[in-house]
């Protein structure tokens, strides 16, 4: 499959199968993370991997909608490690950090689909929350989260899926 087909058919997961992922999966989708770019390089990405019933009990005590998903990833980064740019007139001191973090989770939201690995992009949280409940580094800053599984019986895609705008919409020349 074409990535631009494996991009248009994938969706948004919300009927998880409660059978777990094979570690070999889940080290290639964070494999998959190492691996993209990132400003200048820095990798200031980090990908806390919540499997165990005790991290997800913590999740759903958050009441973060995780789906009931047998595998979670939290992707963050860190304030020391990523890229600023000093000359922005618009942004002073602007930080990569969350761009960062979004396409190194991105990029591991593809793979898992290459993989038959499903997944929903989960961003409805509140970030000093889940910081404090995963006793994160002060300098570690959560940028969203996956529910990730294998789909169940009941997985469709939601109806809007499908629906795009034309490209003259979003795309301008000049």
């Amino acid at each position: 499959m074409s990535f631009l087909d494996l991009a248009k058919e994938r969706y948004s997961e919300r009927y998880f199968d409660p059978r777990p992922v094979e570690q070999e999966k889940i080290d290639k989708i964070l494999e998959a993370g190492r691996t993209a770019p990132t400003a200048c390089n820095y990798q200031p990405q980090y990908t806390y991997v919540i499997q165990s019933e005790e991290a997800l009990a913590k999740v759903r005590s958050m009441r973060v909608s995780h789906f009931n998903a047998p595998l979670m990833l939290l992707v963050c980064y860190d304030t020391e490690t990523a890229w600023r740019n000093t000359r922005d007139q618009w942004y002073d001191n602007y930080c990569s950090g969350e761009q960062d973090a979004t396409i190194v989770a991105a990029t591991m939201m593809y793979e898992a689909e290459e993989l038959g690995v499903h997944s929903v992009w989960l961003r409805g949280f509140d970030s000093q929350q889940v910081a404090e409940t995963f006793n994160l580094p002060k300098n570690h800053i959560p940028v969203m989260m996956f529910s990730m599984g294998y789909s169940s019986e009941q997985s469709k895609p939601s109806p809007l899926h499908f629906q795009r705008k034309p490209l003259e919409e979003t795309v301008k020349k000049l």
